[in-house]
């Protein structure tokens, strides 16, 4: 199978996640997508979604499916979202789509997350996908400076504004131990608004398609 193919196939089994007659959140990239072509399939029977980016909510609405506002829902049974890196403790890295805030936002108000992803998103240890950082833009230059005392090399993400108009740094050279402790540092430093770390939060369910099918792993 390729990785499309596995994406899809992800994709499809978290359909029988979805709490029907209820609001789901729907993440941002490629295998979200996957979610969203099959979520089409049942939009009668949810209540609409919440979107974690203006791309995703743009597909949700050319399928026909009710695009929600967080502040008028007050719960969100299930939200489902891929990821750049996962390890065992469901712990992973977003952001290379550059939603990781909202995502975030999104995944804080869920009841449950469950990841979509396929094998090679799995890893020991996180940090070989460069860490999204969203900064406001005045704060770039005094955020680098903090992400290299943290050990990290900070690359500006190149001609891309998020939809919150903040910027990225990408930051490179990670062996990420302790996700939680590193999530937490980089939220305190002074001009960033979050980081792709989601490790306070981790998925809950991971839905991980290989070639043998897809394995659903629960946190804990």
């Amino acid at each position: 199978m390729d990785q499309n193919a596995l994406k899809r196939a992800a994709a499809q089994a978290a359909l029988e996640e979805v709490v029907e007659g209820a609001v789901v959140g729907v993440g941002t990239g490629s295998t979200a997508n996957f979610f969203i072509d099959g979520l089409a399939q049942m939009r009668d029977r949810i209540a609409g979604a919440v979107a974690s980016s203006e791309a995703t909510a743009a597909r949700l609405r050319g399928h026909g499916i009710a695009v929600l506002d967080l502040n008028d829902v007050t719960t969100i049974p299930v939200y489902v979202d891929g990821a750049d890196e996962i390890n065992a403790r469901l712990e992973m890295i977003k952001g290379g789509g550059g939603a990781l805030t909202r995502e975030k936002i999104v995944a804080a108000v869920a009841e449950r997350f469950v990841c979509v992803a396929d094998e090679s998103k799995q890893v020991g240890v996180l940090g070989r996908f460069p860490l999204p950082v969203e900064v406001i833009p005045m704060a770039q230059a005094h955020v680098a400076r903090q992400v290299v005392r943290l050990g990290g090399e900070p690359r500006l993400r190149e001609g891309f504004v998020t939809d919150n108009g903040n910027l990225i740094l990408d930051v490179h050279g990670l062996a990420i131990d302790d996700a939680v402790v590193l999530e937490s540092k980089l939220d305190h430093v002074t001009g960033v608004v979050t980081n792709g770390l989601f490790a306070r939060r981790p998925a809950d369910v991971l839905l991980l398609a290989t070639p043998g099918g897809v394995r659903r792993i629960t946190r804990g």
